[in-house]
């Protein structure tokens, strides 16, 4: 008798748990990754085995994943899309953006952009997993990075417990990852848009990147305020199409999905139009479908099944592709005529006849949808839309000097170097051109200092002062800084910096003085004995004369051989040899009253100035008060200074300490 019994409680129990599997929905019975990439790959329609995959059980079930307060994160900092996001939140009467954070692998601090008049610091973040826990209430990700690292960082995100939706901008992902990616959303309740996609708009309230293009034609298609249509469409350049064609003939659009063109899109036709059919606010439907692959078929099942119960208006585009003789590819990887089921025809049919208002052609389709609205518009089931005055978006300065609106004064005023063109200029002439020329440092010199190249000799000269003047040993007091500085563990700036900062009247400086003193003497007509025994009154060394350990039977070679380079190639001398018959009376009252380098250097240079021909009076007086020659000292050692530090940092030399017996101690 027990064994009967437990005969007749299996067999209940078989029938009862056949029974309950009836009831459940083929969709959730078929929600595993195998499964769904089988579909995929047999281009099976989604509705045939899941018509509302992606909202099951999930917090989305009344369909809307967009609203006022939404915001994201946005991957791969791109300025554009991100401010048009901004200046859009800005046009619907948003209080906060809708740019949570920004992620940029490798950096982190905030970018400045502006929300309407206000400028506003978005915060940047190395990491998903940081900008996530940072941001906790944006539920959305913009993926702007590349085809090759799409796939890595949209699962990365979908992964987050924080964001329910991931919109994947790049085209070309490849077809295994998106497959991936699809499989996990699903399994997670969560909505992929793309990838290949510009991304979806939900009117006055929240959009993606670019969707919907500029401020101008978003206004022009009133997409600031919500309206009363749902629209869904592979192509996104179409979708801006479309956008203003629903604006002219109905009261808007209430939500825009563009879900992009690959060959698996990462949500379907049909998962949006089921959406929209649970969205109150949306009342009538508008499908953009293409020829190539079978999703529209998923549309026309949900249709004849009765779980749409909104009109919709469709067209599948593409029906000239009967007229070639082969099988055509379109501008989507996913628009590509197969066979006849996959053709835009075959598709318009099928919706027709499963209930769908769809027109004999594209050119019809405004018609259709003007009428389907109209009809819906007359059975009171659409109430009239409060029309509203968006505010003025401020126009970016760069944008508005272009277009001459503005004039705006510059803070800096640069004649020596452009660097806006395709290569840098210095003084007008092309890096191209100082290359191929072959021109060197003191072309380069005679260019960013003189504004003009100067003649070769010239060029030539002020090299030999930069080799002459680039180091006068270890002990002058710029290499000792220097060295000191360096051997306290600074870096090569901060070493080149402390020596640097001693040049000045006593070291360096007797280049400028020497210029100034001959030319105003020579200029004067002042005879050898005037100039220095003037000088002597006034208390004041003359600048160039002198030197501590060169005689007037030992002079210094470098002043030798800049006189012997000047005497061959300046076309005149007369300050040199004007300092020449001062150096002639200063030997007469001591030996080592003999021209040095500097003085050597600031009478030549007042030769090449003079006698180049390319420089007025005028400008001779200017270069010698501004400090031209000092800025030629502080060029030429600063190779020195560079060099005692790197000589100091390869010897591995200890911090310097001075020596007690080399200090006088006193009271």
């Amino acid at each position: 008798m027990a064994f009967w019994w437990t005969l007749i409680v299996i067999a209940f129990a078989f029938v009862l748990c056949k029974f309950l599997l009836m009831l459940i929905p083929s969709n959730v019975l078929s929600i595993d990754a195998d499964a769904s990439d089988a579909r995929l790959e047999n281009h099976t329609p989604l509705a045939r085995v899941s018509t509302n995959s992606y909202f099951q059980g999930s917090t989305m079930a009344t369909g809307q994943i967009f609203s006022r307060t939404t915001q994201a994160l946005f991957y791969n900092y791109k300025q554009l899309p991100i401010q048009r996001m901004l200046d859009f939140d800005f046009l619907c009467g948003r209080e906060t953006p809708s740019v949570a954070g920004i992620i940029n692998p490798g950096a982190e601090g905030f970018q400045k952009l502006f929300f309407g008049q206000e400028e506003i610091a978005i915060p940047v973040h190395s990491s998903i997993e940081s900008a996530c826990a940072a941001h906790p209430t944006a539920d959305v990700f913009i993926n702007f990075a590349s085809f090759r690292s799409a796939a890595a960082s949209s699962k990365l995100a979908l992964k987050q417990p924080t964001i329910r939706v991931v919109a994947i901008i790049a085209e070309g992902v490849p077809e295994s990852d998106t497959k991936e990616l699809i499989s996990y959303a699903r399994l997670n309740n969560k909505v992929v848009i793309g990838p290949a996609t510009v991304g979806g708009i939900q009117a006055g309230a929240f959009k993606i990147g670019d969707t919907a293009g500029t401020i101008d034609n978003i206004i022009q298609c009133k997409l600031y305020r919500p309206g009363s249509v749902g629209f869904v469409s592979k192509s996104g350049g179409m979708s801006n199409e479309m956008y203003n064609t629903i604006a002219r003939v109905t009261d808007g659009i209430y939500e825009g999905i563009a879900i992009g063109g690959d060959v698996f899109p990462g949500s379907t036709l049909s998962d949006h139009v089921l959406r929209f059919n649970n969205i109150p606010q949306i009342k009538m439907i508008v499908v953009l479908g293409e020829l190539g692959g079978r999703d529209e078929y998923s549309l026309v099942e949900a249709l004849k099944s009765g779980k749409i119960n909104k009109p919709v208006c469709a067209w599948v585009s593409g029906t000239c592709a009967r007229l070639f003789k082969s099988e055509v590819q379109f501008g989507h990887a996913g628009a590509k005529s197969g066979g006849v089921m996959e053709s835009a025809q075959a598709k318009n049919k099928a919706l027709k006849d499963a209930g769908a208002v769809v027109p004999t052609s594209f050119e019809a389709f405004e018609s259709s949808i003007k009428e389907t609205f109209e009809k819906l518009a007359e059975e009171g089931k659409i109430a009239p839309v409060k029309e509203i005055t968006p505010p003025q978006i401020p126009e970016d300065l760069n944008s508005a000097i272009k277009s001459g609106k503005v004039r705006a004064p510059t803070h800096i005023i640069s004649t020596i170097s452009d660097d806006r063109g395709e290569e840098p200029c210095y003084a007008g002439v092309p890096m191209s051109t100082i290359v191929e020329k072959g021109m060197g440092v003191g072309d380069v010199i005679s260019l960013l200092w003189f504004k003009r190249s100067l003649p070769r000799y010239c060029t030539q000269f002020i090299e030999i002062c930069v080799m002459l003047c680039a180091d006068h040993g270890p002990c002058v007091s710029g290499a000792h800084n220097t060295i000191v500085t360096a051997r306290a563990g600074k870096d090569l700036v901060s070493s080149l910096v402390s020596g640097l900062l001693t040049i000045g009247p006593r070291f360096g400086g007797a280049v400028d003085d020497a210029a100034r003193y001959f030319k105003d003497a020579y200029d004067r007509k002042l005879s050898p004995y005037e100039f220095v025994e003037g000088m002597k009154k006034k208390g004041i060394r003359v600048p160039g004369i002198g030197h501590r350990i060169k005689r007037g039977d030992n002079r210094d070679k470098r002043v030798e051989l800049l006189q012997l380079f000047a005497r061959t190639h300046f076309p005149s001398t007369k300050y040199m040899e004007y300092a020449v018959e001062v150096e002639t009376y200063t030997l007469s009252k001591a030996n080592n009253l003999v021209m040095n380098v500097d003085g050597a250097i600031g009478t030549l240079f007042l030769d090449l100035l003079a006698g180049s021909g390319m420089f007025t009076k005028q400008e001779i007086d200017e270069i010698v008060a501004i400090g031209y020659l000092n800025g030629l000292f502080v060029l030429a050692r600063s190779i020195g200074l560079i060099g005692h530090t790197f000589d100091q940092k390869r010897l591995k030399q200890p911090l310097y300490r001075h020596p007690w017996e080399d200090v006088l101690y006193t009271k």
